[in-house]
């Protein structure tokens, strides 16, 4: 879209024009910088765009429209499950007893909402398999990061603080290293084997008695369920460390099988991303995390108990690691997997993973006949390719996926995970129709036919979205993050 096409807010200004009208002043004016001396008051107006609501509205709709989401097309981004979400969680986030409630009324006033907690934490007991969940924490990330605080303080509550390594797989998400990181543990890898499972050999080289715990998802970031996990549970345990489970990916596995039963002790769930939250532009998430009955006493304070009908707080806590979010987390994302579990029930669940993870493979076996696939056993709810072979013809994995932008499609996870030549993670999820999984095949292979006949045409795309290629470097290190008027 050229730039004349669609000018800024700034560019459409013009002198004396407003898009409000506010009713007279009815209370004395105050002169603020005599009364106010914190050093906050503008000397001078604002240099404020002038514009009619008209310009306005039609100002912030075309951002919007620049904007790509899962209500714009399909968007196959692997390991973030970017599902539709249903507009009856919207409804029911909006109700006035939600939405019109504060953290800080008596509890005696908000016993609806400390309901709707406390059961949906019973609800993902059930469906984790741990002993208790607690709600606060405000993604996947601080889910992580929270649990790992949690194993830190069970280790020194025996006196065991020599603990300071967590292991991590070769093929785990970024934020696994970087959670550990941040809760202070070194960060041990382990390999991939040529199944690309985690190699229990290559695990009991690594594991001692430095060992606080191993991370890990299951299926893991190749959408490849980790066949060997109750021995690898065996192997952590037995040198006293703890396993926590990245809950990215449990979308593939509802209703079949549960991180507790596998041998877990913590697990972070993404309810902005398996239950149907909204996802992306900086939030809101929320990562609730469950653990064992070992673990129970560390969790943030409050946590939400109900006796004799009555629900409360509590802060009763002592060993607990404190409060790792304000108030009680993100209670309108709450509400929205609430109503996303109780709606689907039991079998619905059940049938999220099954779909899933059908939809994940009709993709994987009509793309590997002209993209490289690494791993060929059966995958999960995602899987991985290659542009290995597009790549011998001049045409590399982020061609592709400019590409696919051109054809309404959003680029899937590209670059990652790190083991993969060229790799593109894929993850359809489940709410996608059959036409529109064969709509991504076919324009796949047109672009794979492309790269041999036409190579320039992936190499210049995309040559119909808002802007064309960026200089990524420059944007990282060189960022514009606000509007400049030109000269």
């Amino acid at each position: 879209m050229a730039k004349e096409n669609f000018p800024l807010i700034f560019e459409r200004s013009q002198e004396g024009r407003t898009s409000y009208n506010l009713p007279a002043l009815d209370v004395p004016e105050v002169d603020l910088e005599e009364e106010i001396t914190d050093g906050y008051v503008r000397k001078v107006d604002a240099e404020l765009p002038e514009v009619d609501e008209l310009e306005l509205m039609r100002h912030y709709t075309g951002l919007s429209n620049r904007n790509y989401g899962i209500l714009s097309g399909f968007y196959p981004l692997g390991s973030c499950t970017m599902k539709y979400n249903p507009v009856i969680n919207e409804d029911v986030a909006r109700l006035p007893g939600f939405s019109h409630i504060h953290p800080y009324q008596d509890t005696s006033t908000v016993q609806g909402a400390l309901e709707m907690m406390y059961d949906l934490q019973v609800h993902l007991e059930e469906i984790t398999g741990m002993h208790e969940i607690s709600l606060q924490p405000a993604a996947g990330s601080q889910g992580e990061w929270t649990s790992l605080m949690m194993i830190k303080a069970f280790h020194e509550s025996n006196g065991d603080f020599d603990r300071d390594e967590v292991i991590v797989p070769d093929s785990a998400h970024g934020t696994n290293p970087a959670s550990a990181t941040i809760a202070g543990f070194k960060t041990i890898e382990v390999k991939s084997n040529d199944k690309g499972l985690v190699d229990v050999e290559d695990l009991k080289r690594v594991v001692n008695d430095k060992t606080a715990a191993l991370m890990l998802t299951n299926p893991n970031t190749l959408g490849l369920f980790e066949t060997e996990i109750t021995e690898m549970a065996e192997i952590v345990h037995g040198v006293g460390g703890k396993l926590f489970y990245d809950g990215a990916n449990l979308n593939a596995i509802m209703g079949y099988s549960r991180p507790g039963d596998m041998g877990f002790d913590a697990v972070h769930l993404n309810l902005h991303k398996t239950f149907t939250g909204p996802h992306g532009g900086g939030g809101p998430g929320s990562g609730p995390i469950g653990v064992s009955k070992e673990l129970a006493p560390f969790l943030p304070k409050p946590v939400v108990r109900e006796k004799d009908g009555v629900y409360d707080f509590n802060y009763d806590l002592p060993q607990s690691i404190g409060n790792v979010k304000s108030y009680y987390g993100n209670f309108g994302i709450y509400l929205r997997a609430y109503t996303y579990i109780r709606t689907m029930g039991a079998e619905g669940l059940k049938r999220v993973s099954e779909y899933a993870v059908l939809n994940a493979n009709y993709l994987m076996r009509n793309l590997e006949k002209e993209y490289e696939l690494p791993f060929t056993q059966h995958c999960k709810h995602e899987f991985v390719l290659s542009g290995s072979k597009q790549k011998e013809k001049g045409v590399r994995t982020s061609d592709i996926a400019k590409r696919l932008i051109d054809n309404n499609i959003h680029p899937p996870t590209v670059y990652f995970p790190l083991i993969v030549d060229e790799a593109m993670m894929i993850e359809p999820t489940e709410t996608e129709s059959k036409e529109t999984l064969d709509n991504f095949i076919s324009v796949m292979n047109e672009i794979n036919k492309e790269a041999e006949e036409n190579p320039d045409v992936v190499l210049d795309a995309p040559h119909n979205a808002t802007v064309g290629r960026l200089d990524e470097t420059q944007a990282a290190r060189k960022p514009v993050l606000r509007y400049q008027k030109e000269d």
